[in-house]
């Protein structure tokens, strides 16, 4: 079976909009703008502000060192045990990261616990 097909239709190009016309003068200008922006090290670049550090969580100046001492001993040994029982959950090569870590953790804590111990209160 044979199909007729017609021939597409004629189109004329659509000239471009009068008010999309780029310059060429002004394309030039910007394009020298951003290439000295970027590459030119003498440019003025604007400076990212430092980072200041937060003040969400603080630590009140009058919390004495034994208190402090403690709180890091018991974060120390929260950390300890929470990775403690991910060991248990892994294998190969992450159990041994896991087991550093571990190990790290049982020497801060073993520290911190020391300077408890030897800290003689004022």
């Amino acid at each position: 079976m044979f199909k007729v097909t017609p021939n597409p239709p004629n189109t004329v190009p659509e000239p471009l909009d009068a008010a999309f016309e780029l310059d060429p003068k002004k394309m030039k200008l910007a394009a020298d703008r951003a290439l000295s922006f970027y590459f030119k090290p003498g440019a003025t670049k604007t400076q990212i502000p430092p980072r200041s550090s937060g003040t969400f969580y603080t630590i009140d100046a009058a919390v004495d060192d034994e208190t402090l001492l403690v709180e890091i001993y018991e974060a120390l040994s929260s950390a300890r045990a929470m990775v403690n029982d991910l060991v248990e959950l892994t294998d190969g090569p992450r159990r041994q990261t896991m087991l550093v870590l571990h190990r790290s953790l049982l020497m801060g804590e073993m520290a911190a616990n020391r300077v408890l111990d030897n800290h003689k209160p004022v």
